[in-house]
């Protein structure tokens, strides 16, 4: 009897779950990725039509701020700081709302992203950057809200609404120069002690060339200003493996101090552990 029930259960849950009923969205989900010189962009929004409606001045009221899309919010990440109208805007993640007018948009990055709509109390604190832009009109229909990036240079883009017959173009700046110069110096320059540590670190797991991790973990050292404690556990594994217990022992006495004095347990214990073991004859 038992089992007829959680077989019946089982069969009632399963056709709960199949039985979810589904049907489009009525605003329904949009992404626009697009890389601007070396800056990523990404919009995620909900792109409501229509319909046969008036929208500026009526669905959307002019003079009112406006959840730039439906339902939740429109958010833009942005991998690098951008300039709109001479202010930075730094990189992360924005609301975008507008406020609509049939001469001029006010275009609004707010710092939270976690509304369903407009915020329940707005926070002018929370407004990280303000920009106005003029609408133009277009000689069609644009029937579903659309949000693109367009003009696309290495230098800038243009960050567009379109819907209805309006169209709103916002120009934003890149710090293309910048980032592909900071890059050359960069790699020009020769490696970083990231670069050595990481290649000690892969001959040393790979059992590769013992002798060049021992090097490259040695010039990562030197590199490095702030001695990472984590780069002298490294170099005591390497001189471990290459059978130099005292020397490895003396390394990792070094990595479990640095280690204590960050409070890291987690070193400190492989650290002592290590020791304890490299010192049995």
């Amino acid at each position: 009897m038992y089992k007829i029930i959680v077989a019946l259960a089982l069969m009632i849950a399963s056709y709960t779950i199949e039985a979810q009923v589904k049907i489009p969205q009525a605003s329904p989900k949009a992404s626009v990725m697009q890389k601007v010189g070396l800056t990523d962009v990404e919009i995620d929004y909900n792109r409501p039509s229509m319909k046969g409606r008036v929208v500026f001045g009526e669905l959307v009221p002019f003079e009112k701020v406006w959840r730039t899309g439906a339902n939740e919010n429109t958010i833009i990440s942005l991998s690098e700081d951008v300039v709109i109208n001479g202010a930075t805007l730094k990189k992360g993640k924005y609301s975008i709302y507008t406020i609509p007018n049939a001469d001029n948009w006010e275009i609004i990055f707010y710092a939270t992203t976690d509304n369903w709509g407009n915020p329940e109390t707005w926070d002018e604190a929370k407004v990280v950057l303000k920009a106005n832009a003029k609408p133009e009109v277009l000689n069609r229909n644009i029937e579903t809200f659309t949000i693109a990036i367009n003009n696309v240079d290495n230098n800038f883009a243009n960050l567009e609404f379109s819907w209805e017959k309006t169209l709103v173009a916002l120009k934003f700046e890149v710090p293309t120069q910048k980032a592909a110069l900071a890059s050359i110096d960069k790699t020009l320059a020769g490696p970083a002690a990231s670069d050595y540590f990481s290649a000690a670190q892969y001959f040393y797991q790979s059992n590769g060339d013992l002798n060049k991790a021992l090097t490259y973990v040695n010039k990562a050292y030197e590199m490095h200003d702030k001695k990472p404690y984590w780069y002298t556990r490294l170099k005591s594994q390497i001189q471990a493996k290459l059978g130099d217990k005292k020397g490895a022992i003396e390394t990792a006495k070094l990595s479990l101090a640095a280690a204590q004095a960050a409070k890291n347990d987690d070193y400190v214990k492989m650290n002592q552990d290590s020791i304890s073991d490299w010192s049995k004859k």
